[in-house]
């Protein structure tokens, strides 16, 4: 449900939902109520695998974690849900519905929308303008009607009225009117998340959102991200910093060689031998 323009944001202390209790930590398996269902997604560059995913599932409701060493097929992955890549073969479905051979426009419409590794924020455009364009079914985007004010002047003010409750939320209301190539590395991360919360998404799908941010930055931008899932919306994120994934996640999945080699809760991929060879390195005796 979207949050009405100046509404007091979620609480960052409600605990996490327990959709995934009980859920045997093994790849592949099923939950109990997800968002997002992969089935035998391929991808392959050059005649070299970069996804390879027989069966995933994301629960509704969770933060999950995806990780995996270099070159592993995170982004790819992404890229395939989001409509940024065109699959070899597989199908998936976002909500019940599916969405393979979707355009990526098409998909955020319908509430799955993405951030980037190298935010995407337009550098001469001001922060607002940014924020605005994130919203969807804008009836002034019409060439004909853009030139009648009266039938999208009022639709615009509450584009306007949202776009800076969410500036205020996450602390950018006051830069509102600068440039987006104006913003800090950190800002800019935040301008994009915020962004993306035009559409009113159900599921967030962020690209390493804490890659180049200044740490002083970095709890904000968690603090956010348990919003994201304290409002009731799913989150998958990539990430490389470990106690980050650790400290945030409810279950996690690990890719290497673009196959799920691992899924769990964090305290059971802590333990996963398959993980640790793959991706933190070799235990130690």
């Amino acid at each position: 449900m979207a949050t009405e323009p100046g509404a007091p944001g979620p609480s960052l202390s409600a605990a996490a939902p327990s959709g995934v209790d009980g859920v045997e930590a093994r790849p592949g398996v099923p939950k109990p109520d997800p968002v997002l269902v992969v089935d035998g997604l391929r991808k392959t560059f050059d005649g070299i695998t970069a996804v390879d995913v027989d069966h995933l599932e994301i629960p509704r409701g969770l933060i999950t974690a995806l990780i995996g060493p270099n070159g592993a097929g995170k982004t790819t992955l992404f890229n395939l849900l989001t409509g940024f890549e065109q699959l070899d073969a597989g199908t998936w479905s976002f909500d019940g519905r599916r969405l393979d051979g979707h355009a990526a426009h098409q998909i955020a419409r319908l509430g799955m929308v993405r951030t980037f590794q190298l935010t995407k924020a337009l550098r001469k455009m001001s922060v607002m303008d940014n924020m605005k364009l994130g919203a969807i079914g804008q009836r002034g985007e019409n060439f004909f009607a853009a030139l009648l004010p009266f039938l999208w002047s009022a639709q615009e003010q509450v584009i306007a009225d949202r776009a800076l409750a969410l500036l205020e939320r996450f602390n950018l209301h006051h830069m509102q009117d600068q440039y987006g190539g104006s913003l800090s590395g950190g800002q800019r991360k935040l301008l994009e998340m915020a962004r993306a919360l035009m559409a009113e998404p159900a599921l967030v799908m962020l690209d390493e959102p804490m890659a180049g941010v200044n740490p002083a930055l970095v709890e904000s931008l968690l603090d956010h991200v348990r919003g994201l899932r304290a409002q009731g919306m799913s989150v998958v994120f990539v990430e490389h910093n470990m106690d980050v994934v650790m400290g945030i996640s409810d279950w996690i999945v690990c890719l290497a060689g673009g196959r799920v080699i691992a899924e769990g809760t964090p305290e059971s991929i802590a333990d996963n031998e398959a993980v640790i060879d793959a991706y933190l390195g070799t235990r130690e005796s």
